[in-house]
């Protein structure tokens, strides 16, 4: 049976960018790190939501390579929460059955967050009820050079025939290398780009830009768009049949 042929169903893997935490504490007159707070306690709701949806592999764009642009009291909050989430969160992940990964660049985090990472990582590797991702430093540019260094150290040392580079050999050096790729993309808050998030893996996924602030971005709603999602016609580059 061809891609086209398959019965429409809920997506296995959804992709989330979190946008718009600031703007929701704004609006509120709070500090930004309020809104990334909040924003940050929605994520368990969309998590335990999944398995209900069908939903076998989530994954976050927590922070990117690019967020070392704002301010250092918004960065050093924004490393402060997720040392405290992973520490606080890590006993419900494993009950509920949660596998963690992380993707990105660990260079410029702090020892500590990385190792609080790694423990999760480990902890939760037996877990397979849902398989959370949390891109954390993380930027699809940044990501395909930092594959395409490691191919051509495998090439340079000869284990890799370079007539024989291709798209699947170069998937393979990538951060997601054991996921499979997003079928579904989620844009929060109204802005309609991309933000240099899966660049490779959403060659052919579908995108749902939505204008809720992620703080606000339910459970139901999630349930909603997911179900839209079955009702698409992905062809993957084929003319209709």
């Amino acid at each position: 049976m061809s891609e086209n042929d398959c019965p429409k169903t809920n997506p296995a893997h959804v992709a989330i960018i979190m946008d718009g935490n600031g703007r929701w504490a704004q609006k509120r007159g709070r500090p930004r790190l309020y809104g990334h707070h909040a924003g940050a306690r929605r994520v368990r709701e969309i998590v335990e939501a999944c398995p209900d949806l069908g939903v076998k592999y989530l994954t976050i764009f927590a922070f990117s390579t690019e967020n070392w642009k704002r301010t250092q009291a918004e960065v050093s909050g924004l490393m402060a929460l997720f040392r405290r989430y992973i520490t606080r969160e890590a006993r419900a992940l494993i009950d509920n059955g949660i596998r963690v990964r992380f993707i990105g660049d660990r260079i410029r985090l702090d020892e500590t967050l990385v190792r609080l990472m790694d423990e999760l990582e480990l902890l939760t590797a037996d877990n397979d009820a849902v398989h959370l991702t949390v891109a954390l430093n993380y930027g699809g540019r940044d990501e395909v050079a930092r594959a395409t260094k490691r191919l051509a150290r495998e090439v340079a040392a000869g284990k890799i025939d370079p007539e024989t580079v291709d798209a699947e050999t170069l998937a393979r050096f990538l951060d997601t290398y054991v996921l499979p790729d997003p079928d579904l993309v989620i844009r929060t808050s109204g802005e309609a780009r991309i933000s240099n998030f899966l660049l490779w893996q959403s060659a052919y996924s579908e995108y749902e830009f939505i204008d809720t602030l992620w703080p606000d971005f339910t459970a139901a709603e999630f349930s909603r768009v997911v179900g839209s999602y079955a009702r698409r016609d992905r062809r993957f580059g084929a003319v209709p049949g």
